[in-house]
């Protein structure tokens, strides 16, 4: 019994002669993986005005603009001393189920909101809750008045985007703006004050 290697086949599974396969032909990894860097600065961009956002660049809703999002505000509460990573994604699954209960709920049968579109609108609009939590950094704690005068603007600042997005995103949403709006203001003002406190 002998072992003779010069007898064994060269083109086993890890031989590449002759494949058509290369580096060159695959395509981009953000490309594979659905995330497209323009469509979320565009996504960004449009929350920055709160008073003329276009909902148009929300149609395709994407859940990895809100996940860069909760990780700048998780960073941003990290640097602030606070680790809330847990709380935070744990807030925006449950804001997100309730804003999509709350909204179909008041809608009905021609409620067309679905729950991918909640979690992108809920990460979206989370921008200004972010840029709170930046610029906190920057403000002593003793500033107590400061701090709760800068989170009732951006709570309103968020509100306004996330409620004007649904309204426009979804049938029947002009008639409930009220209560949609209401819904948005309790869910930025928790996030608010893990900012705050």
């Amino acid at each position: 019994m002998s072992f003779d290697i010069g007898s064994a086949d060269p083109a086993g599974p890890f031989n590449n002669r002759g494949g058509s396969s290369s580096f060159e032909d695959e395509e981009p990894l953000l490309d594979e993986l659905g995330i497209h860097p323009e469509q979320i600065w565009s996504k960004t961009r449009s929350i920055l005005n709160p008073f003329r956002i276009n909902q148009t660049v929300h149609r395709d809703s994407d859940l990895s603009g809100p996940i860069f999002l909760y990780l700048a505000l998780c960073l941003f509460q990290l640097l602030a001393g606070k680790i809330q990573f847990g709380v935070i994604l744990g807030w925006i699954v449950v804001s997100s189920i309730f804003l999509y209960a709350v909204f179909n709920m008041l809608a009905g049968r021609s409620g067309n909101l679905n729950l991918h579109t909640c979690t992108s609108l809920v990460g979206y609009c989370l921008l200004p809750v972010v840029v709170l939590s930046a610029a906190s950094l920057f403000v002593p704690q003793g500033a107590g008045v400061v701090r709760f005068v800068a989170a009732g603007v951006f709570v309103l600042w968020a509100t306004r985007a996330c409620s004007g997005l649904v309204v426009s995103l979804a049938d029947g949403g002009g008639e409930h703006r009220g209560l949609i709006s209401y819904a948005c203001f309790l869910i930025y003002c928790l996030f608010s004050l893990l900012v705050v406190f």
